[in-house]
């Protein structure tokens, strides 16, 4: 999943990153609400962490002014203002949920997987579709029960599919789900991944939609082959 952290301290940030991409997360960091606002037009994200105190803006500024402007991802505000009347503020300007600094990772992590899975519809971390179960919290992937490997970048690309069932996601979106900003990217590096999670998961894991982009498809555990379906 594709978040975008808006944090100006830069140990705190650090931190951040390194512990959500550890956790399968792909994490792009910005420090000003300058910054966020361009990186949310330039990519696709799925969810975002928003610092109260920017050096240029007020993070609730920023936050009702995104809403206002049809911002749908969930948003989580981390802050070290920890009044009643600051997390009130927080909710109502259109956040999601509200985490104190100092925090702890692991729950950082675990609220973030909580909102994702809200917005998907989810009461429970696992994600079953047809003989595939993804739980999104350990990174486990089974088929027919089975355990499946699959690499950090198949996973991203896994989640992006599971989170949008029925949705038809232009490569563009789907880059940005499983590449950084700062990531070399080869051309076909995307129809790589695919190809990959074909051959794990059955050739139908992943439908192409000519002309438009990709949709998730069934989880048969066939082999793949080096062509595309196509709907």
């Amino acid at each position: 999943m594709h978040v975008l952290v808006c944090e100006d301290d830069e140990l705190i940030a650090s931190g951040i990153v390194a512990g959500l991409g550890a956790q399968g997360f792909t994490v792009e960091r910005v420090a000003t609400a300058a910054a966020a606002r361009a990186m949310l037009k330039a990519a696709t994200f799925d969810i975002m962490v928003l610092d109260l105190g920017l050096p240029d803006e007020d993070g609730l500024k920023l936050l009702q002014q995104q809403r206002s402007q049809g911002l749908e991802i969930p948003v989580l505000i981390l802050t070290a203002r920890d009044s009643v009347t600051n997390r009130v503020d927080g909710l109502q300007a259109g956040a999601d949920d509200y985490l104190l600094k100092p925090f702890d990772l692991r729950e950082l992590a675990a609220r973030l997987q909580t909102l994702l899975r809200r917005v998907a519809g989810r009461r429970v971390n696992l994600i079953e579709h047809g003989r595939l179960a993804y739980d999104p919290s350990s990174r486990e992937t089974f088929l027919g029960g089975e355990p499946v490997d699959l690499s950090r970048r198949e996973q991203a690309l896994l989640q992006a599919l599971l989170h949008n069932k029925g949705r038809v996601l232009s490569s563009e979106q789907l880059k940005d789900s499983v590449y950084g900003f700062n990531d070399e990217l080869e051309s076909n590096a995307l129809n790589v991944h695919i190809h990959h999670l074909r051959r794990k998961l059955g050739n139908g894991i992943v439908e192409t939609v000519r002309g438009l982009g990709y949709r998730l498809g069934t989880a048969d555990g066939g082999a793949a082959d080096d062509g595309e379906n196509a709907s």
